[in-house]
């Protein structure tokens, strides 16, 4: 059986982490970071966006800055041509 991680990285998906820094609500001068990490589609980030606009509507704490970070956990192998074989007893 193969893992929803495994078919989303397959499908394109990469591992996105947003580092979202925030207003205190109940002490605006006061900032707090909040760590966000899922599989992601770049460049659009649609469950990224997701998640923010669900933060701007339901959450009290105003967003300050987003600093996203992605990767592609699976890409193309890489192949080297050898120029010889060895064999070990």
């Amino acid at each position: 059986m193969v893992s929803d991680d495994f078919r989303r990285q397959v499908a394109g998906y990469g591992l996105t982490t947003a580092n979202i820094c925030y207003r205190r609500s109940d002490f605006p001068a006061i900032l707090q970071t909040f760590i966000w990490q899922d599989y992601d589609l770049y460049p659009k980030f649609p469950s990224l966006t997701k998640f923010l606009n669900f933060w701007e509507s339901e959450l009290e704490g105003p967003l300050h800055s987003v600093t996203v970070a992605h990767s592609r956990l699976i890409g193309p192998a890489e192949f080297k041509i050898v120029d010889g074989m060895f064999r070990l007893h």
